[in-house]
C-alpha cells in the first residue's frame, strides 16, 4: 500500500494542495487536481468527436451507451395492445397514433431546448386529445391501463365523477395532475410531457342540452374548469392531492404538452345519433341488432345534445367509438390475452398443485351469461367467482384431487365440477344440484 504523505499531491501532475484550486482525494492516497480533471474532460470530448460512427460503448440492443431507446412505432404499440385487449381495432389504431405523435412532440421539444433561439423550429407541434366512447366493459379502461405499463412517459388515471367546480365539496380539476407528478417521481418537467386518462367523462355532461339558470357544479362547471387544462395552461397543483389548504405545498405544472385521453360510456348517445340519422321510431326503421348495423358516426352536435359544451368538444379533436363485445369476443377475452381471466384462475389453482380445465362449451356459457348481465367483460369475473366458489374453498384441503373440470352444466345448471383423483385414472365426481 502506498504511503500517504501529510501534504496530498495530484497523482497526475504532482502539484500540492496549495498549488491548485481544488484537489480531489480518492482511496489509497490517490488524488487529482481540478486542472487535470479539465484536461481529461477535453481529451474525452475530442475522442468522442473524432470517433467514427458506431465507435464507443454500446447498449445490448446496439445503441450508443446512454442513448435513449428508440420510440415504439404505431404498429408496435398496436401489437402490444393486441396482447392484452381483444378486438377494438379502430380504438387501438387511434391510441397508437396519438401516443406515437405524443412521443414525437416530446422529442421535438427536447431537441429545441439545446438550440439557439434563432435555430428553433418555426412550427410548433400541437396535441390532439382523444375521446373514447363505448359501453361499459368494452375495454376503455383496460386499454388505458395497458398503455400505462408500456409507455416511456408518466401516465396517470383519474375519475371525472369525483370532480366538482372550485369552491364545492369534491376535488378540483387540478388535483388529478398530482397523480401525474407522482408518476414522474416528482419531476415536474417530466410530468409536463405525460399522459392523463380521465374516465367517466360522460358523467360531467350538463343536465340539459340547453344552458340552465341553476349552477351545475359537477357537470357544466367541471367542463368549464377543464377547458384551459385541455388546451394548455400553468396549473397550481397540490402535491398531496385533494383541494389542499392554505400553506400546503404546490407546484406549477404546464399542461400544454400533457396529452389527455378521455373515456366514457355515454349511455343514450346511440339513440341521439340514430334519431339524427333517421333511425328512430316508425316504418322502415332498421330493427337489426346494433352489431349488425353500420357503425355509428358521432358528430359534435350529437355530443352537444348529450350535454357537452361546444368549447369542451372543440378541445377533443379525436373521437373513437368502441363496439360492445359479442359472445365470441367475450369468449376470446376469457382465454386469449396474456392476462385472460381463465389463465389467472388456472394459475391460482396451479399454486395448490391442481389443474383447472374449462371445456369449450363452458367458456361460451360464461360469455353468454356475461353478455346477459350487460356489463361486458366485467361481468365475466363475477360469473367465474360464482362458478369456482366451491372448488376454491374445498380443493386446497383435498390432497386427492389433481384436476377440476368446469363444464357447461357447471356454469348454467349449478352442477358441481367434475374432479379427477390423483390415485384413480378415471374421472369421478361428487355431482349434485347445488341449487337443491
Amino acid at each position: 500500500m502506498p504511503e500517504i504523505s501529510e501534504e496530498p499531491t495530484c497523482s497526475f501532475c504532482g502539484k500540492g494542495r496549495r498549488q491548485v484550486r481544488r484537489l480531489i482525494a480518492g482511496p489509497l492516497g490517490v488524488a487529482i487536481c481540478d486542472g487535470c480533471v479539465a484536461q481529461c474532460t477535453e481529451l474525452v470530448a475530442d475522442d468522442a468527436e473524432s470517433a467514427p460512427d458506431g465507435a464507443g460503448p454500446v447498449e445490448p440492443d446496439g445503441r450508443p451507451a446512454g442513448a435513449r431507446p428508440p420510440r415504439p412505432r404505431p404498429h408496435e404499440i398496436h401489437a402490444l395492445l393486441d396482447q392484452y385487449v381483444v378486438g377494438q381495432d379502430q380504438a387501438k389504431r387511434v391510441l397508437s397514433i396519438a401516443v406515437y405523435n405524443h412521443y414525437k412532440r416530446i422529442d421535438t421539444r427536447t431537441a429545441s431546448v439545446g438550440r439557439h433561439a434563432a435555430e428553433k423550429d418555426t412550427v410548433e407541434l400541437g396535441k390532439s386529445n382523444v375521446l373514447l366512447i363505448g359501453p361499459t366493459g368494452c375495454g376503455k379502461t383496460h386499454l388505458a391501463q395497458t398503455l400505462a405499463r408500456a409507455l416511456d412517459v408518466p401516465f396517470a388515471m383519474a375519475d371525472a365523477t369525483a370532480l366538482t367546480e372550485a369552491g364545492y365539496v369534491g376535488e378540483d380539476v387540478e388535483t388529478m395532475l398530482a397523480a401525474l407528478i407522482r408518476a414522474a417521481d416528482h419531476d415536474v418537467e417530466r410530468a409536463e410531457s405525460g399522459i392523463v386518462y380521465l374516465d367517466e367523462i360522460d358523467k360531467i355532461a350538463r343536465r340539459s342540452a340547453h344552458p340552465s339558470t341553476t349552477r351545475d357544479v359537477s357537470g357544466e362547471g367541471v367542463q368549464q374548469a377543464l377547458l384551459s387544462l385541455l388546451a394548455g395552461r400553468i396549473a397550481e397543483v397540490p402535491l398531496h392531492g385533494g383541494r389542499g389548504r392554505p400553506g400546503d405545498e404546490r407546484v406549477a405544472l404546464d399542461t400544454s404538452n400533457v396529452l389527455f385521453i378521455l373515456g366514457g360510456a355515454f349511455t343514450g348517445l346511440d339513440r341521439i345519433v340514430e334519431s339524427r340519422s333517421g333511425g328512430g321510431l316508425g316504418f322502415g326503421v332498421d330493427i337489426r341488432p346494433r352489431q349488425a348495423r353500420a357503425p355509428l358516426e358521432v358528430l359534435p352536435a350529437d355530443l352537444q345534445h348529450f350535454g357537452l359544451i361546444p368549447e369542451f368538444i372543440g378541445r377533443i379533436p379525436v373521437v373513437s367509438l368502441l363496439e360492445p363485445l359479442d359472445t365470441a369476443a367475450l369468449a376470446r377475452v376469457l382465454t386469449v390475452p396474456r392476462n385472460a381471466l381463465i389463465k389467472q384462475y388456472r394459475r391460482l389453482f396451479a399454486i395448490d398443485g391442481v389443474t383447472l380445465e374449462f371445456t369449450e362449451d363452458a367458456v361460451h356459457a360464461v360469455a353468454e351469461q356475461a353478455l346477459l348481465r350487460g356489463t361486458g367483460a366485467r361481468a365475466a369475473r363475477a360469473i367465474l367467482e360464482e362458478v369456482l366458489l366451491d372448488p376454491m374453498y374445498e380443493v386446497p384441503s383435498r390432497a386427492d384431487v389433481s384436476t377440476v373440470v368446469i363444464t357447461r352444466d357447471t356454469v348454467l345448471a349449478k352442477v358441481d365440477p367434475t374432479l379427477r383423483s390423483r390415485s384413480r385414472p378415471a374421472f369421478w365426481s361428487e355431482r349434485h344440484d347445488r341449487s337443491a
